[in-house]
């Protein structure tokens, strides 16, 4: 299948909600349309630092999205690219998409200077790990958080 990578726009809305709210059921994260709406206005808010991008079939629909941002590295003085979140409508996997979104993702992070483009996922979220074994490395690092 062939699959183009753009930026999110504005005219993308029904279905990034739709795949998005597919990305928080699969991880069984409670989300409303409101919690939506606030990631939506982020990617449409030059000023905010979320962006957005999705893959598209050869017909122009949209099949995937991933959401990124920059991030300091302030040991190394550098700057870096999160990767927050990717997700393909579980139909069309297997067909190039989460790569050809992670293949945009990383020509983004080269034009910007990145130095690294860096994401976590589940343990047990073994497709997707199948995609991240090919195309980076898994780092020694362990995840901690403070739930405020």
């Amino acid at each position: 299948m062939e699959v183009m990578v753009r930026p999110v726009a504005l005219d993308d809305r029904a279905v990034w909600d739709r795949l998005y709210a597919g990305y928080a059921a699969f991880y069984r994260v409670d989300q409303t349309a409101a919690m939506r709406d606030t990631v939506w206005h982020w990617l449409m808010d030059d000023g905010h630092g979320t962006e957005g991008l999705v893959a598209c079939a050869a017909d122009g629909s949209v099949i995937g999205l991933a959401h990124f941002r920059a991030f300091a590295r302030p040991l190394s003085a550098r700057t870096g690219g999160f990767l927050d979140d990717l997700f393909v409508d579980p139909d069309l996997r297997g067909k190039g998409a989460a790569e050809a979104l992670i293949a945009g993702l990383r020509d983004i992070g080269q034009a910007r200077g990145w130095s690294v483009i860096r994401w976590i996922t589940a343990a047990d979220n073994a497709r997707a790990r199948s995609i991240y074994d090919r195309v980076a490395v898994e780092t020694p690092w362990v995840t901690y958080d403070i739930k405020l």
